[in-house]
């Protein structure tokens, strides 16, 4: 019996050890992480504010293009009954309820039905477009972040080379190899944080890119049908 239980302890004991010791090993990882970081200088405060307004930007506008995609099917059935109904105010109302781009399109029509069809199609046009500007909102700094973080890091590099041979002229016959450590580890650092930053960036912005271009189509088609819905009641 007590053996059983010294072979539990044990066991525990083992156990508690392994994971103190992975514990001290990660803990290792991000201080030398870390550690490499800051041997980058301060190139690496914009490049790390980069990241955090691509991260940023990415989140909001990935959030807000998914919830503008989510478009009722249904939505265009209602309007239409409301409509050969006589019942505007209804069809208004219903598309005022939901809060997508494409919803506001169709009440924006509808608040011009009774003009020509040039009037409300321009209409519709106008608030896609507003629709749109509104979708790619940060686009283009997160585009700019793409680009421009490489060039920060590309930026480090220079000076830490410029700093490895400041190092190696004031040296004189006396050159050592860890006189130039800290102008490569500059060099080295930044070139891969910018690149890192860049590469994140460039994907995240061709994905929101993808994801807008999904509702524009969504919302085009929704006014194409739209528009054939009002021309019916004139056949």
């Amino acid at each position: 019996m007590f053996g059983y239980i010294f072979l539990q302890v044990s066991g525990a004991a083992e156990e508690g050890a392994e994971a103190v010791a992975n514990a001290a090993q990660q803990d290792g990882i991000v201080t030398h992480f870390f550690d490499l970081a800051l041997k980058g200088g301060w190139i690496m405060i914009p490049i790390l504010a980069l990241s955090l307004i691509a991260v940023f930007i990415f989140f909001d506008r990935y959030f807000a293009v998914k919830k503008a995609g989510k478009v009722d099917g249904t939505l265009l059935d209602r309007v239409k009954d409301n409509i050969t109904q006589g019942k505007i105010d209804a069809a208004l109302a219903l598309a005022r309820s939901q809060d997508t781009p494409t919803a506001r399109m169709i009440e924006k029509g509808i608040s011009r039905i009774g003009r020509p069809m040039s009037d409300v199609n321009s209409a519709i046009e106008t608030v896609g477009n507003l629709e749109i500007a509104k979708l790619e909102k940060g686009l283009p700094v997160l585009a700019s972040v793409a680009g421009g973080a490489p060039m920060i890091g590309f930026l480090g590099t220079v000076i830490g080379m410029i700093q490895a041979f400041y190092d190696m002229a004031n040296a004189g016959n006396n050159i050592d190899v860890t006189l130039l450590s800290s102008g490569i580890y500059q060099a080295m650092v930044t070139t891969v944080a910018g690149l890192t930053v860049g590469i994140i960036a460039y994907f995240a912005y061709n994905i929101l890119v993808a994801s807008v271009e999904k509702v524009i189509f969504k919302m085009e088609a929704a006014t194409s049908e739209f528009l054939d819905l009002l021309n019916e009641p004139a056949k």
